[in-house]
């Protein structure tokens, strides 16, 4: 299973497209600020699934803040990360994570590209799929739940 990671788009979804159509995925994130870009795109791709939860500029949306799906047979958390305080240290994120069970959190809100292993856990942020310098993230998830993270720069 491929799974193209979105976040932070600020209403700049012609790299969300560009990012659908260079990787083809088998399913799309999108992690908040703003969801309703993740709305255009599912809109623009029905056929392939899509998960969206909101950010911090997603002020008022009724959609919940943390997620945790399994996604291709692995425990995930999904968050945009501003309720775990994420841009001072990824150590709340993690928790969160272990707690759930989950093996893989992507988040988002510091608009900066990371893919870090703690104790078992991946995280992942795939930066600013907005703005200047924009950015995704791909996960890979084998039949055996082997799992591969990049980060792609645009």
């Amino acid at each position: 299973m491929k799974i193209l990671v979105l976040s932070d788009s600020h209403r700049e979804i012609r790299w969300m497209e560009r990012a659908v159509f260079d990787e083809t995925p088998d399913h799309i994130v999108h992690l908040g600020d703003h969801i309703r870009d993740g709305e255009e795109l599912a809109a623009r791709f029905p056929r392939i699934p899509m998960t969206l939860l909101p950010g911090n500029c997603d002020l008022g949306s009724p959609e919940p803040k943390i997620l945790t799906p399994v996604l291709g047979g692995v425990p995930c958390l999904l968050t945009h990360g501003h309720t775990l305080g994420v841009k001072y240290d990824l150590t709340r994120l993690w928790y969160a994570a272990r707690e759930a069970g989950a093996r893989l959190a992507l988040f988002g809100h510091t608009h900066r590209a990371v893919i870090e292993e703690m104790e078992g856990v991946t995280l992942m942020n795939p930066g600013a799929a907005g703005g200047s310098g924009p950015s995704y993230g791909v996960v890979e998830i084998g039949e055996n739940g082997t799992r591969s993270c990049r980060i792609v720069r645009l």
